[in-house]
């Protein structure tokens, strides 16, 4: 393997100047530079990238730590994440946690020897205790999806209770009166919020909410459809299902598509995320998007300026949501309109 000082021999000069080429530390002649570079091809050298970098004190790597690769959301989120830290010239190192805290603090360790410059956390909601180390060390933190409580460190907050809101809304606009939730995992925080939305917009509107409507689920395409199964199975069949993420809501509409039911006719269906896939199911899906491309940009700047000054104020920076009106929401059947909420004598 050839080294400094055989590209210095070959292009006849000192091995002060190839660094000084390699690092653009110091004014090299054209003619000089052009002997280096030459050298270096004929030689096939290639200048140790990690040890460069941790001269200068920076090694242009960020860690990114998702709960969840295989997740479409998460997937896409990561991809806007790559792309807007490539166009800032830095790259990627993934770090799927699965939810898993002793995964994300093996995760943190290999962050840390590999010197990144900083960190960006796709937050859903389990306990990221072990981020503490990152800041010990100095190593800027954005957190993506909500702010970390235990945390003081910059985050890009999305309108989660608003799309909730949107959605129900939406539905109850459309003359639904029997709206039904599939939420995600109890101690999601974005779950949480966007269930308390459902619940605001029904008390908006003077809907009792019926709790037997509101069904927990993980996310997961199985999930929506096997809680869509137990809402149709119910004594009093919803008329629409808002589900807190559009895989839930796609898993929702096979299962009322087996039942023998159409979508919109029989039931309405709305999701959450606005993941590329919803523009392709039959029908379309009517969603809450989540402008993941915004999220990442802005998480991106977010970390520059944190590295740029480690003292500056925490920002908190809140990306509003905004519905995606497609063909799976429709008017709400003659039926229930007639007798809109049994439960209430309506």
């Amino acid at each position: 393997m050839p080294t400094i000082e055989d590209v210095a021999q070959r292009a006849q000069v000192s091995a002060a100047t190839v660094s000084h080429v390699i690092n653009g530390t110091r004014f090299v002649r054209e003619e000089t530079r052009a002997r280096v570079v030459a050298a270096m091809e004929a030689l096939g050298y290639r200048p140790n990238a990690l040890a460069r970098s941790l001269r200068r004190n920076t090694t242009h790597t960020l860690g990114v730590i998702v709960p969840d690769n295989s997740s479409h959301f998460f997937a896409e989120m990561a991809h806007s994440i790559e792309e807007e830290s490539w166009r800032r010239e830095y790259s990627v190192m993934l770090c799927n946690s699965q939810g898993d805290a002793e995964k994300e603090a093996a995760y943190i360790e290999v962050l840390l020897q590999r010197h990144v410059d900083g960190v960006i956390l796709v937050a859903a909601g389990e306990s990221h205790e072990h981020l503490h180390r990152l800041v010990a060390r100095r190593i800027p933190v954005v957190a993506i999806g909500y702010a970390i409580p235990e945390l003081d460190i910059d985050a890009v907050l999305v309108g989660n209770c608003q799309g909730g809101l949107l959605a129900t809304q939406h539905l109850l606009a459309l003359g639904h009166r029997r709206v039904a939730c599939i939420a995600g995992p109890a101690g999601a925080i974005p779950s949480i919020d966007r269930v308390a939305g459902y619940r605001q917009a029904l008390s908006e509107w003077q809907v009792a909410a019926h709790e037997p409507w509101v069904v927990a689920g993980d996310f997961s395409f199985e999930s929506g459809y096997q809680a869509a199964q137990r809402l149709l199975a119910l004594p009093e069949r919803p008329t629409a299902i808002f589900a807190c993420n559009d895989s839930m809501a796609i898993g929702a509409m096979l299962a009322i598509s087996e039942a023998g039911l159409r979508i919109p006719d029989d039931l309405s269906v709305v999701g959450f995320d606005n993941i590329s896939i919803a523009a392709y199911t039959n029908p379309r899906l009517t969603t809450v998007e989540q402008p993941h491309r915004q999220m990442a940009a802005v998480a991106a700047a977010l970390l520059v300026e944190r590295m740029a000054d480690w003292g500056r104020p925490v920002q908190r920076v809140l990306v509003d949501t905004s519905l995606v009106v497609r063909s799976s929401s429709g008017q709400a059947p003659l039926s229930a309109a007639h007798n809109p909420c049994p439960e209430r004598g309506l």
